[in-house]
This record gives C-alpha cells, structure tokens and sequence, in this order.
C-alpha cells in the first residue's frame, strides 16, 4: 500500500512539473513571437530610421565639439606641447570632410547600410581606443580612422531621411534636427567640463562607444539593402573621388592650422595649399575625361543652391558667437572654467526648444524665406547687444543676449535646413540615390567648410584687431604722460606690501599695466567680433531676399 501511495505521489510530482514545463514554453514561445511582432513592426520603419538619422549627426557634431573643447585636457593627459596638440582635432576635421565627397562612391557601391553598419563599428572600436593612445602618433592615427569612419553618417544617413520620411512629418524632423545640431554644440563645453571634473578625460571619446551602437540598431532595423542591379554593372572610377577628397581634406587643414603657422608665411600651408590646387585639377580633368556615373552635380547648378550654399557659410561663422567668442570672453575676463562656461551656454537650451518648434510652426504658414531671414535678424540683434560688452561683464550680463541668440539660431538653422529640403524637390534631387546621395554630401561639404573658414576669419580678425586696439590704447599709456604716472603709482602703492622693495612693486606695477591694456584691447577685439557677427547675419538677410520662390511647400494637413 505504502509503495503504490508513493508511486501515485511521484507520478503527481511529475505531471505537475511536466505542466509548469509546458507553461514555461508556451511562455517563451509568447515573448519570442510578441518579439518578432516588436521587431517586424520597427523594420523599415522610417521613424526609426529618421531616429538613427538624429543620433548620428548628433554624435559627429558632439564628438568634434568636445574633442575641442577637451583640447586642453588632452594636452596635459599626454604631456602634449600646443603646438603638438593643435593637430589632434585637425586630423580629426580632415578625415571628416575626406569622407564627404568619397561616401558618395562608397554608398552607391554598397548602399548605405553596409557602409554605415561597417563604419559604424569602426568608429566605436576607434572611440574605446583614443583614450588609451600611448603617444601622439597612435592618437592621431586613431583620429583619422574615427574621422574616416564617422564621415560616413552625415551624408548617408540625411540622404535616407530625405526620400524614406513621410512628407507631412518631414517639417517637424527638421525642426528636432536642428535642435540636434545646434543642442549638441551648445552641451558641448559642459559635458566635457563634467567628464573631467567627476569621471576622466578618456569619456570624451568613450560617450561616442556607448550612442553609436544605438544608432546602428536604428540602420539595422530601418535602412533595408539596396536592390540588386539590373541590367549591366556600370564601370565604376574611385579615383576621382580620391583626388577630390583629398584636395578639400587638405585644404580644411590648412584653414585650420593657418593662423598657427602664419598663413603663407608657412613652407606646411603652402605645401597643403599646392598639393590641393594640384589634385583639383587632376579631378577636373579626370571629369571632363572620364564623368563618373555615380556622382551628378550638374543639377546643383542653380539660383537657390548657390544661395542657400552662401547661406549656410553665414550661418557656420554665426554659430561662433556660441562656440569661439563666449566661452574665450569668460575665460578672459573672469577666469571661467569650461564647467562654469558651460553652464552659461546652457541657457542656450530652453530657447532652442522653442525657437525649433515655433519655426517648425510657421514654416507652414509663410513663405520659408520670412522665417530663415527673421531667424538671422533675431541673431543679429543678439550680437549687436553684446558688442556692448566690457571687461566687467560675467556670465550673468549675457543671461538675455544668450536667450534671444538661442531663439535665432533655431529659427534660422530651421528654415535654412527646410530651404535645403524644399530645394530638393525643386532641384529633381531625390528622384534617384545618386542625385541624393551627391546633394547630402555636398552640403556635408559646405557645412564643414563654413565652420572651418569662419573660425579661420574670426581668429585673425580678432587677432588684427586686437593689436589695433593694443596700440591706439597704447598710445595714451606712454611714459611721461600723467596719466600714466599716476595709474603707475597706485599700482605701485597697492604692490608695495607684497614687495621686497619699491622698485620691484613698480615694475610688478608696470607688467599689471600692461596686462590690463591687453585685457581690454582683447575686450574691444571680441566686441569687434560681435559686430562682424551681426553684420554677416544682415549680409544673409540680403542673400535670402535673392532666392527665388519655392515651389514645395510642406503639406502637412
């Protein structure tokens, strides 16, 4: 009895258990099918592709922002020499605009997922090595890979945007990219203070290894392969694609480092200047001789093209009222840190929401020129308030300039982001891959070169002006004048408690003369910029009242 009541309990146990196993299948069998249902419902999803369209420029643009921001960090973390460091973001930028022209080629060979999904890995390999550069050499090999790779997401993931998004949805994306690209400048400097101040220098590099792979989900899931060719394969040329990317390679680093090296007076820039004039024409003639099948930029000759070109060059160079003059004004006159300069181009943020949306709004009511030129004359009344500015100002004193240059920057980046969208379909530019894949890397091209140039004019501006405001200053700062004689010996009597004896407290009197003549004349040189600023922003305003009138308009009804 005691063995049949034992048995009976076992067959229990069993069946119970073989029922918890069947549940448990079942189970999985749900999450794996509910699984399949969440993936298949994301697959070729546009959303999620536009999504991966965001975080990729976002990632270009924040990673080129605190590689030089974080320039100074890097230096001491590698015991690097200015001179030395100066080409770490250089060789970075340069591979970058390599990779505008020449990611043509390459996503019409392969089509942009491969190429996207391969670079991408790259990059984040690239990412988590940086920081562990044993000397300059393997960095600033590492920089040109990463450039290389990273040069890719711009053009390829636009051109997707461009034909894959709904065009009812297409004037609010570009609302969110332009807060992205403009957002991510902004953050720039405080994320970078933040990373060094309670993590380390190496997450400059490393908080690129940890967003791109969410990106390549977004490609992975949303950009399907392209078709198989029909037909026969057309015979495909990557040499002019080489010579023509070089050529704007070299000639980006010889914008970037021609101030350091003093322009033409440097064998380096004369040398980089040649090779590219030299390798412009090999592709010119190697056009004219051999047109390449997989590039048209014949279609981009026209009215629009050449003035929203123009355009968004005047819009690169008024970025650097944010990027150059703000944080180097604060670090001048009161000794701000990158954290306490960051929190002031923080407030940046809020009006960029806002201004996005709000030109997002009205670029469906008006004409996209109203918006683009009030957007401009928004910016250029922020400059000219702080052309006012002086050696007492601290970050509380550009608390309205910031919020109103914050409006007008997203309004303008909106709508010249929307005229280059609308001047797609003018221009027949999505109607196949190649003539998309050419316009995303042309502007890619320009966009670059814009900022590029403008920082190039702005720092020998700044630096002309400043040694013309050092002298006029000067020249009523002279020995003899009584002026001088007294502001020397109230300095004098200040120093001499800190002093061994008089004649060091007045030369130590004299070198804090000196530097505040130097203060100011820098302060007088950054007001100057402001005013450069605000009159590019007015030459834009003459440039949008050129173009012709759209035809596309945005139906989002």
């Amino acid at each position: 009895m005691t063995s049949h009541r034992e048995r009976f309990l076992e067959i229990s146990s069993m069946s119970v258990a073989l029922g918890q196993t069947s549940n448990l299948h079942s189970t999985l069998a749900d999450w794996r099918l509910g699984l399949v249902r969440v993936v298949g419902s994301l697959s070729q999803n546009p959303y999620v592709g536009t999504l991966g369209v965001f975080l990729g420029a976002g990632i270009v643009t924040l990673n080129g922002r605190l590689i030089s921001v974080g320039l100074p960090d890097l230096r001491g973390a590698l015991s690097l020499g200015i001179d030395e460091a100066s080409w770490i973001p250089t060789a970075y930028n340069m591979a970058l605009m390599f990779m505008g022209p020449f990611s043509v080629y390459l996503g019409g060979l392969l089509g942009p997922r491969r190429v996207l999904l391969s670079s991408a890995t790259v990059f984040i390999l690239c990412s988590m090595l940086l920081p562990l550069s044993p000397n300059l050499q393997t960095m600033l090999c590492l920089q040109v890979i990463s450039g290389l790779a990273s040069g890719t997401f711009y053009p390829l993931t636009l051109s997707y945007a461009l034909r894959a998004l709904p065009l009812r949805y297409v004037v609010f994306a570009i609302g969110i990219y332009s807060m992205d690209i403009v957002g991510a400048t902004s953050i720039g400097t405080a994320l970078e203070a933040w990373y060094v101040e309670h993590l380390s220098w190496h997450w400059i590099f490393w908080q690129s290894a940890f967003l791109t792979p969410l990106m390549m989900l977004c490609i992975y899931l949303a950009i399907p392969n392209p078709p198989p060719r029909s037909g026969p394969k057309p015979i495909l040329s990557w040499r002019g694609f080489l010579y023509g990317s070089l050529a704007l390679s070299l000639i980006y680093g010889a914008l970037d480092q021609g101030e350091r090296l003093d322009w033409l007076n440097s064998g380096v820039i004369v040398g980089l200047v040649a090779t590219a004039a030299f390798l412009i024409i090999a592709t010119v003639i190697r056009r004219w001789l051999s047109p390449n099948p997989m590039v048209n930029p014949i279609f981009l000759v026209n009215r629009n093209t050449a003035i929203l070109c123009a355009a968004l060059f005047c819009f690169r160079f008024v970025m650097l009222a944010i990027a150059l003059l703000l944080p180097a004004i604060l670090a001048l006159t009161q000794n701000y840190r990158p954290l306490q300069t960051g929190y002031v181009l923080l407030w940046l943020i809020l009006p960029l929401v806002l201004g996005g949306v709000t030109a997002a709004r009205l670029m469906r009511r008006f004409d996209n020129r109203l918006v683009f030129a009030s957007g401009f004359t928004v910016v250029a009344i922020a400059c000219l308030i702080n052309a006012q500015l002086t050696s007492a100002w601290s970050g509380n004193n550009f608390l309205v300039s910031q919020i109103v240059i914050g409006l007008g920057l997203a309004v303008s980046f909106t709508a010249l982001v929307g005229s280059f969208v609308q001047n797609a379909f003018d221009t027949s530019a999505l109607s196949n891959p190649i003539k998309v894949l050419t316009y995303a890397s042309f502007i890619h091209c320009i966009r670059l070169f814009g900022g590029e140039a403008g920082t190039a004019i702005m720092q020998r501006l700044i630096t002309v002006r400043e040694q013309f405001h050092s002298n006029m200053i000067g020249l009523h700062v002279e020995a003899g004048n009584w002026l001088t004689g007294e502001r020397v010996h109230l300095l004098t009597q200040g120093l001499f408690p800190g002093s061994v004896g008089a004649e060091e407290a007045q030369a130590r009197a004299a070198l804090l003369l000196g530097g505040q003549v130097k203060l100011q004349a820098y302060t007088m040189a950054y007001a100057d910029g402001y005013l450069a600023i605000a009159c590019v922003a007015m030459f834009a305003i003459v440039l949008i009242a050129c173009m012709k009138p759209m035809k596309i308009y945005f139906d989002v009804s």
